[in-house]
């Protein structure tokens, strides 16, 4: 009588088969079920500093699938539009085939449920950030509890870059090129003109 494992009629069994997946298989399985999400990066992004592409490109390393998403800001003044910001962002993000770039407004848990995205990247540069942080990520619970919030830290050289204050040392005629990328630094002096206030 045939058993469940027997191979199949005109089949040759190979030398220590057993009929059963073997652990790396099942380990691989595993492993890629579970790196097979989708994790959104949000932010103003006004402008993307080199602090910000350093997360971008660790977390792409992470997920399979990464959405950075521009926020519309309108809770404050931004120096470039929202098609602006996306269109930095985008090509910054090009050379990596699981990074896309999206636009969006409202809520941030409404556009993570619809993209459907299972995790929320934030970035955390230093300790005065994590009050904040704690409590954003604590009502993002309340609002989508099947999403998970990840902390990132920035790379040592880029500890206590930020937006704000590149746009206030460019504005007042300040060098930011080691703050930034070179796409950027253009779109930066395009915007803030010699001599202007």
């Amino acid at each position: 009588m045939r058993g469940r494992l027997a191979p199949a009629p005109g089949c040759s069994r190979s030398p220590g088969y057993t009929g059963l997946p073997s652990h790396s298989s099942i380990w691989e399985k595993a492993l890629t079920s579970a790196t097979r999400l989708t994790a959104v990066y949000p932010g103003t992004f006004d402008p993307m500093t080199l602090g910000h592409e350093d997360l971008m490109r660790r977390a792409g390393r992470l997920f399979e699938r990464l959405i950075v998403a521009v926020a519309a800001g309108h809770h404050k003044r931004t120096m470039f539009s929202i098609a602006e910001r996306v269109a930095i962002a985008s090509e910054l993000a090009s050379r990596y085939p699981n990074i896309e770039v999206m636009p969006f407004r409202g809520l941030l848990a409404d556009f993570v449920v619809e993209a459907g995205g299972k995790v929320v990247v934030r970035g955390l540069r230093a300790v005065s950030d994590f009050e904040y942080e704690f409590q954003m990520a604590g009502m993002n619970r309340q609002l989508m509890p099947e999403v998970e919030t990840v902390f990132l830290t920035p790379s040592d050289q880029y500890q206590f870059v930020s937006g704000t204050f590149v746009r206030e040392i460019a504005g007042l005629g300040g060098d930011v090129s080691k703050f930034v990328s070179p796409l950027v630094l253009e779109r930066l002096q395009q915007r803030v003109k010699p001599g202007e206030p």
